[in-house]
């Protein structure tokens, strides 16, 4: 007999009936009663089948063989399910005790208020004096050793004029060029008569390419232990690194609210520690771990990112981060720290409530300790729908906006009436602003998470970044960075404890590179007449019958303009062979 063409076949059956049973155990489950139709349905008669497998044209011998009806056992779960503990905005929170604010210091500012400090003795206090004492000796080793056989005289560089080459490097940050050489440039479109004025070019470039940070003897041990736990990738910044931390430490205390997240310093070098982040307006750099003043944007402190070197603890890279920025002993406790879902952990937030800090932060579904949420909220779930589960003193948020967001924090409650003000679109193509609720972490996070984008936002403006060939000489740059703006920062916070209006962000590193070069207000080097004077490049000719040739050399401001022209004379500061004749005065217009 031929099948029809609407036949069904055993195993289609078998697959109904399946279907069926599944059905009527997951209506069991769901049924708060104690007894339920579905218990009353009868197992199919042995007849249906039969007769299913006579209309589909199959011997009874091939029927019989086909494998008995069972019920399908349920899935063991693989854990407990806590969907039904989750809560609603109907649901009162109530908040854990708030921590005890017991800072080791006064926060704020770490200065006499009474003295008006000017932007040059602010910003010594991260570069003081000892410190660019100690880089201008490893400087002078250094070039000693590179410097031999190169194109160009080294002289050792004494603090004075280090601290003009930090203002020529401020400088560079304020007014922005392509490349070094610009600033020097004779071009009448590029023409900036203020560096020449401080020191050539030469000197700054000779300067530039031989900083150097640490000793020489420590670097070839450093570099003998390559491959091994104990090799430091940032060794020949660490001198400067390691004074940067004590010195932001130590002349700003922070507030209470405190934001930890990653800074990029950027770079495509080779260096071993060279990271890349997507999500990041700078991708590919030197990762940092910041920890910032959320009220300000102070970098408080940081650390470099040196690659899987094998310290890291247990509980993992993040957890580490945190706990080594954030210190009771050495700011004290009562601290809220707002972290992003790489950080936040169950572990770090509840290790964090024994140290009498509280944290808040988004956390990531699957991280370890956190609870399952699958389904809880979907697409078409209504914003500003709020679902929230507590844990001691640790609660979990989820709430609805464009999308899910997820929230835990030890130091608000869930909800506690906050509104927050969306724009949303009309049916006709109008904008208008509609009000749904918003959890408590979420609006604290929102408010004080921003501490480091901010002080990232304040860096870029006048930033000194360039590429350079070390790595440890763009860290140098980067710890040149946070020093004139968190010395911004604390001129901001000095003009409101004295009750002034304070400068702007230009006009403060304005006024830092007048002071850090040693010029006066319409920015003439207060040395200029007593310093640059015009002497022989050569002290004493041999014989007398040749002194109108010998020891000339090649002008540099000629040499700048294309032209080869030869000189006997020399600026004595610059150290720079520059003409001086009745009909083309060279040193002159060098040094306006």
């Amino acid at each position: 007999m031929n099948r029809g063409r609407n036949a069904l076949s055993v195993e289609d059956v078998l697959s109904m009936w399946d279907d069926i049973q599944v059905e009527e155990e997951v209506d069991a489950e769901s049924s708060f009663s104690e007894s339920s139709e579905d218990e009353n349905i009868p197992p199919p008669p042995p007849a249906a089948a039969a007769a299913a497998a006579a209309s589909s044209g199959l011997r009874g011998d091939q029927s019989e063989a086909q494998p008995p009806l069972r019920r399908k056992k349920k899935a063991p779960s693989s854990g407990p399910t806590l969907a039904v503990e989750w809560k609603t905005e109907m649901d009162v929170d109530i908040a854990p005790p708030p921590l005890r604010f017991r800072p080791l210091k006064t926060p704020g500012i770490q200065v006499d208020t009474t003295v008006q400090h000017t932007p040059g003795e602010l910003f010594k206090l991260f570069f003081s004096p000892a410190v660019v004492r100690q880089v201008c000796n490893t400087t002078n080793l250094y070039a000693a050793v590179n410097a031999v056989d190169k194109s160009y005289k080294w002289v050792d560089v004494d603090l004075t004029e280090f601290y003009h080459f930090l203002g020529v490097l401020q400088y560079t940050g304020l007014v922005k060029l392509p490349c070094v050489e610009d600033y020097w440039s004779t071009d009448p479109v590029l023409n900036s008569s203020f560096p020449r004025s401080v020191m050539p070019r030469a000197r700054f470039q000779a300067l530039l390419w031989n900083l150097h940070l640490s000793d020489l003897v420590v670097d070839h041990t450093n570099d003998l232990q390559k491959g091994t736990p104990h090799h430091n990738r940032v060794h020949r910044a660490q001198p400067l690194l390691d004074h940067m931390r004590v010195a932001c430490k130590s002349a700003y205390h922070p507030r209470r609210e405190l934001a930890v997240d990653e800074r990029m310093v950027a770079t495509k070098a080779k260096t071993g520690i060279t990271q890349y982040m997507k999500n990041k307006p700078t991708k590919w750099g030197m990762k940092l771990f910041v920890l910032a003043d959320s009220s300000n944007g102070y970098t408080v402190d940081f650390t470099v990112y040196c690659g899987k070197t094998g310290g890291t603890s247990e509980k993992g890279l993040s957890y580490d981060a945190v706990m080594n920025l954030v210190q009771p002993a050495v700011f004290g406790t009562g601290y809220h720290v707002y972290v992003d879902n790489f950080y936040s952990s169950p572990t770090l937030f509840h290790d964090l409530v024994t140290l009498n800090i509280g944290a808040c932060g988004t956390y990531r579904e699957g991280r370890k300790g956190c609870p399952p949420s699958r389904g809880l909220l979907t697409r078409k779930t209504p914003r500003g729908t709020l679902r929230w589960l507590r844990h001691g003193k640790l609660v979990f948020v989820k709430w609805m906006d464009t999308r899910e967001v997820s929230m835990c924090s030890t130091i608000h409650a869930a909800h506690g009436g906050e509104i927050a003000k969306r724009r949303v679109k009309s049916r006709d193509g109008s904008l208008r602003t509609i009000e749904v609720p918003c959890p408590l972490p979420v609006v604290a996070y929102n408010k004080y998470m921003g501490g480091v984008d901010r002080s990232d936002q304040l860096i870029q403006y006048y930033t000194t970044h360039r590429r350079l060939s070390r790595p440890y000489r763009t860290l140098f740059l980067h710890c040149f960075d946070i020093a004139s703006t968190n010395a911004y920062i604390l001129h901001v916070e000095l003009a409101k404890a004295r009750q002034q209006r304070a400068l702007t962000h230009k006009a403060f590193i304005l006024q830092l590179v007048k002071e850090l070069c040693e010029v006066e207000s319409s920015g003439v080097p207060l040395k200029r007449q007593t310093s640059h004077l015009p002497v022989p490049c050569i002290e004493q000719p041999g014989d007398i019958s040749n002194r109108a040739t010998v020891g000339r050399k090649r002008c540099q401001l000629c040499a700048d303009r294309g032209i080869r022209t030869d000189t006997p004379w020399k600026c004595e500061a610059c150290d720079v062979p520059l003409c001086l004749q009745l009909s083309r005065n060279c040193f002159r217009e060098w040094h306006v």
